[in-house]
């Protein structure tokens, strides 16, 4: 987010991407066995999806403003492949429980802001699930862990309340690449839906323009990463552009930065949520919740063996509900 203060901050940068990062592997290894080891067997028997099927994560929309979607069953959704029709081999239906994690992008221009943020990021906690495990990182040119997956909302707040006034760049790829691949896999391994909520204006240091080394990630190789695992991103944005482009200087790198994040939304079949302020984030935390609260999980076998590296479309219809608009992944690259 930051677009001033990158450049004060290459040594420590370079410690993260080299040093951190190993110990991040270590603490996720150990945060997956201490959860895995308080986990019930029915905790654990949430979802269960077979290696060999594709996973859609399907959002359901009601065309009338003001009126809930009603509840779905596995009968309502037709799933097409390269336009040819696939018999639907796993339902999830809304109510099943996800793997949160609020990404929260804590560089400069918060910095005067983090009583609201901590403020936000509670009502969020608030706002998910009994059965919904959450997790918290923030980021500058550093990535910091808030909290482990749990479901302790207490525990979480807690954690909240440590989050300390930010400093440095902006290594926003790296940092979701970093809980898209590791955090996350935890879901993966449990086989439970996970989503990643993350608050930035989408600014990372190595955009054009912008001062400072940024991520080692490109941005191409961050979207390859989404469009080839079942997490959702589920983008934020905060509008910092007026508050740190006072001279017109980054314009063309807040234009790309949104475009980006649009392209992350996607590839999740998603749109970005909007927050002109961080006061704003209360509200739009809560409406993500909702909105969660009407993601359904559908899994397929391909009727042909996917050659590695082949670009299948995906196209998910509901049968007999024009009152409802659909959104989902546009397919997949075999593997």
């Amino acid at each position: 987010m930051s677009v001033f203060f990158a450049v004060s901050f290459i040594s420590p940068r370079l410690w993260v991407r080299r040093g951190l990062i190993g110990a991040f592997f270590l603490l996720t290894a150990h945060c997956f066995l201490a959860t895995a080891q308080a986990q019930t067997p029915d905790a654990l028997d949430t979802i269960r999806i077979d290696s060999d099927l594709v996973n859609l994560n399907v959002s359901i929309l009601s065309r009338n403003p003001g009126s809930a979607a009603s509840h779905l069953e596995q009968k309502d959704f037709a799933v097409f492949e390269n336009g040819a029709p696939r018999e639907i081999s796993f339902f999830a239906s809304d109510d099943a429980p996800f793997d949160l994690v609020l990404l929260l992008d804590l560089s400069a221009s918060t910095a005067d802001k983090v009583g609201l943020i901590r403020k936000s990021a509670k009502r969020f906690v608030d706002a998910a699930r009994p059965g919904d495990r959450i997790a918290i990182f923030t980021f500058t040119s550093e990535i910091q862990v808030v909290s482990k997956l749990t479901n302790d909302h207490d525990a979480l707040k807690k954690s909240i309340e440590a989050i300390e006034k930010p400093f440095g760049g902006t290594n926003f790829w790296d940092a979701l690449r970093f809980v898209l691949e590791h955090v996350t896999r935890q879901s993966r391994i449990e086989n439970r839906r996970s989503a990643v909520v993350v608050m930035t204006d989408g600014i990372d240091n190595a955009l054009p323009g912008v001062y400072g080394e940024g991520s080692s990630t490109s941005f191409e190789d961050l979207l390859k990463i989404v469009q080839r695992l079942d997490t959702i991103v589920l983008p934020i944005y905060l509008d910092t552009e007026k508050e740190q482009n006072k001279h017109g200087a980054f314009t063309e790198a807040y234009a790309l930065a949104r475009q980006q994040l649009a392209m992350l939304a996607a590839e999740s079949g998603n749109v970005i949520y909007q927050a002109k302020k961080v006061k704003d984030l209360e509200g739009v935390y809560q409406q993500v919740i909702r909105d969660l609260s009407t993601i359904y999980s559908i899994g397929y076998r391909p009727e042909n063996l996917v050659q590695a590296g082949a670009w299948r479309a995906v196209s998910v219809q509901l049968i007999g509900h024009p009152e409802l608009a659909v959104r989902s992944k546009r397919g997949y690259y075999g593997k």
